[in-house]
This record gives C-alpha cells, structure tokens and sequence, in this order.
C-alpha cells in the first residue's frame, strides 16, 4: 500500500510531518571507473605511470537524509578518486539539476574523495592536475559524473522511513605521522591532543531503514596510497578495500546483481600528514607487499569500523542543514584573533614551493622536474606554467621557495566552495585539500565553539567539492617540508580557514543564509589534451577478437592463479562501467552462473599491446579459500574498433573448463 509520505518521497518533496522515525534515509552505489589502458593515473604526478587495466572497480557511494520535520536534505557522496574538481561538481550538478530541479544543489550536496591514487586522471579544469596525464580526459570526467549522479538517483530512490546513531572508536595500526618533524613544530598543547602523533578517531555513522541495517561511513585520516607510482592497475586502494570487504565479503553484495545492499563508505577527515605505510617508505609497512599492504590496512578500518558499528551508538537527533560559499582563499584578509602572533594576516594567490617537487618520500614521488629547453609535446603543457613568480607574491609565501604561480595562471585555484553539512548532531568541515592533523583540530576547535557543540561533533570531511593541495599550521608551514611546501596559499592557510569556516557556523547557529561569494570562472587551457585515443583495434592473421591464446590448466586447488590470454580490443572502445571486462563462472546445475568480476578483489584484467594496433587481455584469478568445488571457465568481454567504418562491435571469448577441487 502507497501512503501520501511515499508517494511525497517519489516526487522529491518531503512528508509534512515527522513520524517515529526522524528522517527519510536511502543508499546507493554506482561505478565510476575511467579509461582500463593509456590514461595517465591521478596521484603521483608520473608522466610514465598509465592505465594497463583493472585490479578493482572504482565505485561512488551516495547517501540522502532528509529531515521529515521540515524536509531539508543533504547528499553526502564519497567515491573511490583521488580528488573531487570542481569539473566533477560541475557536471554532477548539472546532470542533477536536469533531472531534479533545485532539489540537490551546492548548498546541500557535499561530495567527497577517498584519495585513491590508483585511478585514471584527467578530469580537472586546472593544468596543474592534468599535467602529468597529458591533458583533460573527456572520458574519465563523464564516467566520474555519470557514475557520481547514478549513486546518488539509486539514494534517492531508496529513501525511506529511518534512523541514524553515531559510534566511535580509536585505530592506532593503520597510519603514522610522515611528516613528525614538522608535527613537532606545533605547540605543545596542540601536539598533546596527538600522543602518538596520529589521529586515531574513527566516527561511524549506520543508516537504518526500519529495523534493517542499510549502511555505513566511516571517517578515519590516513592516505590512501598502499599502492605505489609503480602500479598500473586501477585500484581503489586501502579504503576500497575496506568498502568491498565490508560490503562483498561480509555483507554479500553482488554489484552486477539488481537490488540494493548494504553500502559501506570509508571516507579521509585530515589526512595530509597520515600516511599507511607505516615503515615510512612506499610499499612498506607492514609487510613488503604493497598489494598485500593495500588489503591489510583496508581490513583494519573495516574490521574496527565493525567493532565500533555493533558497539554502543548515540542516536542521531536534530535537524539537518547546510552552507556553502566560495572564497578566493588567495586573498583572505585573515583577523588577528586567528594568526599565531595575535596581529591582521593575510593569504596570498596560489604557489608551488620547490619542497613539493621533492615529494613525500614515504608516499611517493611528486610532480615531475622543468627541465630547460624541453622539446617534447609536453612543452605545450609545460609553456602556460613557465612564468616567473612576482618579488611581491614570494614575499607573500616567504620562508616558501616559491617556484610556480599556479594560482596567477588557474593552473591550480585560487577561488575555492567551502561547507559545513549538518546531520543532526554531526557536523562535516567540507574543506577542499588534504589537513593535517594539528590543522585539521584548530578548524574544528573554531567551528564546534561558534556552533555551541562539543568538539568530536565536529569532523573534518577532507577531499570535498574542489582540490587546493594541503593545509598546513603556520608552524608546519615554516618548516617547509612537502607538505607545507603544497601549502598554496601561504603561511595563513589555516588561521584564513578558521575565520572563513567560523563565518559559515555562525550562519548555521543564526538560521541566515551565507553570502554566495566571489564567482569562480573556468580556467584557461581547461580542453588541452595531448593523448591520443583509439584509432583503430587489428588482430594477427589467423586470429580473431576473442581468441583465446593460453588456456587455463585443466585442474586447480585454493590459492593457485588461473591464468588465461584473449586477444582482445582497447578498453577505451566501452569502459563496460556497471559491467565488467571478466568473469569466472562456475557451472550449477548445468547452468552458467557469474562466480566473480573485474571488481573483484581476487580477479586481475590486464591490457598490453602486442602490436601497433593488436592488443592481448591477461585474465588471472587467484582462487580464495572456500572457493566451492566445481567446474569453472573465464569469460573475457571486449569491443574491438573498426578502422574502416570507425565502428565498434563487441565481442566475448571463453576459455576451455577446469575444475577447482
């Protein structure tokens, strides 16, 4: 039976009053993986690190609350990339306004990175982010979009009568301080927040539909870069794992099935100085096994995001509510009772400091060195960056050794959306860069004493809605290190980012509107792309799209590798999103059934070319323990690209059976 609330619900508008349950709760979850081959990847800024094909699906988990007192709402979406641009705000608003009118707008929808630095880039509007991948990708920002908007219908759809409740808990094996020089630079009442020189928070909040447990996100500060600049392979790394974990392993979701699941999100608060790799070298800690290093600490987040789910929960009361505005963070006439020595301070336009290019050398490498005379095709990338920074703006950034004016050239943005999303008693700090901790605890100490709140209702919610780098303290800023070096806006970034978030809460507490602020414009060079896409797909004489050239075994047993090679097309011809490049099927009762995908955490789809336009597909399959008994066979599906007709025409290929015993 339809009530007048549930059909309220289907159009978009709220029920007139609240029930037993406080808020209309939905969940969803869609695919955002880009280009499997020949897209540069977002992270470490390594011209030579591209797509060669997938370890798991990038996906966007998307959540709706709406208030059934008065029918506010907010959409709060984290996905598995390394950033959210404005270029993904943009197009996911767009392709939501289109759809629903100004029922999710800046205002109320926060979207959010889990900073995975596995996936493909090229979807920013500002050179300096799609440097390394050759220019803006046009088919890496419309999956994002697309898949980002798909999340967020599949929450709307499934809103229904619920509650909420918060936990928390503490993880202290999952991250370390990679920048504790610097920490140490911070006040002594600072860094006694942070014994351990971590932040060991984790905050879980579980939705519920009725009395059915429905979904879950999890904030914890640590990078997401257990994978190092050596892979290729899509991955959405420590904290992708932690969602599949919880979602496929432990809750039995099947993403290619219809039906809603249980959506467990794994979201960065302040993390710019919170590293995995707990050894303090890429790939290390706490094994050798970066792989096997992405998979551990992701099953410590989910299994402690677990413990704190099933523990003693807060209800979650109050109202829901949101503020947005954008602020030119390169010129924030910042207030003395901000600044560290008491006296009027301001920010300055974005700079790139020399330590930034020397990267993190427990993470990775960073940006690439501008070599004089360059005469590659890159050059053209390189020449609207190639211009010297004013005696004025180096004074401005001083002790930074300034060495690229992003922000003059809107290589990288000066004019920035910040928010503050409230779900009941919860706060979310949307702040567009990576915080460190210490900073991360002075923005929130500010907002949650203008609110009226205690502090740990208050979270810093990193990654969101744009991306301007770090945010470091005044002190760590004068140390320069990679982080502070990344620091775009100066000595000032985080006093600015106190005053400007304190503007929002007061807004909040009065119930007035926040003033829009400055209009950010598109930057130039925002269609630059120098990556050439498919021409056309050939095979060898003989062979035919799908062939299968090396068969699997005839028999395998628990922890073997399945091995099978197809010839096959580029991925760029259908990124198969919502789909997959694989299966591994098991035979039941004569029928074929899909046993396992490309997002799968057991399965590997790799790409290389074995010609100028012939191409061959690797398909492994690590068989887990408990794998049932049974007849099984791969399934490679593919698209090939005509060079006469420019058409492209799918194809799939099967191996022979094996058994698994």
């Amino acid at each position: 039976m339809t009530t007048i609330a549930g059909l309220l619900v289907l159009a978009g508008q709220p029920a007139a009053q609240a029930g037993p349950e406080p808020y209309l709760v939905g969940r969803g979850i869609s695919d955002v993986t880009g280009p499997a081959a020949e897209n540069g990847m977002m992270g470490y800024s390594d011209f030579d690190q591209k797509t060669t094909g997938i370890h798991q699906r990038q996906r966007s988990r998307a959540y709706v609350v709406v208030d059934r007192a008065n029918g506010k709402r907010v959409a709060y979406v984290n996905a598995d990339l390394a950033m959210i641009f404005r270029a993904v705000q943009e197009g996911v608003l767009g392709k939501l306004q289109a759809r629903y009118g100004d029922l999710y707008t800046r205002e109320n929808l926060l979207l959010s990175a889990t900073h995975t630095h596995a996936g493909p880039g090229g979807y920013s509007h500002n050179l300096a982010y799609n440097l390394s991948i050759l220019g803006m990708q046009p088919q890496t920002l419309e999956a994002i979009t697309s898949g980002i908007v798909e999340s967020i219908v599949e929450a709307h759809d499934d809103l229904k009568p619920g509650s909420l409740s918060l936990g928390r808990g503490e993880l202290t094996n999952a991250s370390v301080n990679r920048s504790r020089v610097a920490f140490e630079r911070n006040p002594a009442a600072d860094k006694a927040f942070f014994p351990a020189a971590i932040d060991p928070a984790m905050t879980v909040l579980k939705f519920r539909q009725g009395t059915a447990d429905v979904g879950a996100v999890s904030w914890f500060a640590t990078h997401n870069t257990s994978m190092v600049g050596e892979n290729t392979l899509i991955s959405p790394d420590n904290k992708g794992y932690a969602s599949y974990q919880w979602e496929h392993d432990d809750s039995g979701v099947r993403y290619l099935d219809e039906g809603s699941g249980f959506v467990a999100a794994f979201p960065n608060t302040n993390a710019g100085d919170m590293s995995p790799n707990l050894n303090l070298r890429p790939g290390s800690g706490p094994t050798e096994d970066y792989v096997e290093n992405t998979r551990i600490i992701g099953e410590r987040q989910n299994r402690k995001a677990q413990q704190i789910f099933s523990g003693p929960q807060t209800e979650v009361t109050g109202g829901v509510d949101s503020r947005t505005r954008f602020v030119d963070m390169g010129a924030v006439a910042v207030d003395g009772r901000f600044t560290t020595d008491g006296q009027p301070g301001t920010t300055c336009s974005g700079v790139v400091g020399a330590s930034t290019l020397a990267g993190s050398v427990e993470d990775g490498p960073a940006l690439p060195g501008f070599t004089e005379g360059m005469q590659s095709p890159i050059k053209t990338l390189l020449e609207p960056l190639n211009i010297p920074v004013p005696q004025w703006l180096k004074d401005c950034q001083y002790p930074k050794a300034s060495l690229v004016p992003t922000g003059l050239v809107q290589a990288t943005p000066n004019v920035v959306p910040l928010q503050i999303v409230r779900i009941g008693q919860l706060h979310l700090v949307a702040v567009p860069g990576e915080v460190t901790i210490t900073a991360g605890l002075r923005i929130r100490r500010t907002v949650a004493a203008e609110l009226g709140v205690p502090l740990d209702a208050v979270l810093i919610q990193g990654y969101a809605n744009d991306y301007s780098q770090y945010v470091t303290t005044p002190e760590e800023y004068d140390l320069q290190q990679y982080e502070g070096g990344s620091t775009l806006f100066g000595r000032n970034t985080t006093p600015a980012y106190q005053q400007e978030f304190a503007a929002l809460a007061a807004s909040m507490r009065a119930g007035t509107p926040a003033a829009a602020g400055p209009t950010p414009t598109k930057p130039p060079f925002t269609d630059l792309n120098l990556q050439t896409g498919v021409v056309f797909d050939d095979t060898a004489p003989g062979q035919t799209f799908g062939q299968v050239l090396t068969q699997p075994a005839a028999s395998y047993t628990s922890g073997q590798t399945v091995t099978s090679v197809f010839v096959t097309g580029h991925p760029k011809n259908n990124l198969r999103r919502n789909g997959t490049f694989l299966e591994v099927q098991r035979q039941v009762n004569g029928q074929w059934t899909r046993h396992a995908d490309d997002g799968d955490w057991s399965t590997r789809y790799q790409w290389r070319r074995s010609g100028v336009a012939n191409s061959e597909a690797t398909i492994t399959w690590t068989i887990p323990v408990g794998t049932p008994a049974g007849t099984y066979r791969i399934v490679h599906n593919g698209d090939w690209k005509s060079g006469w007709t420019g058409r492209i025409t799918a194809f799939t290929g099967t191996t022979t059976t094996f058994t698994v015993g």
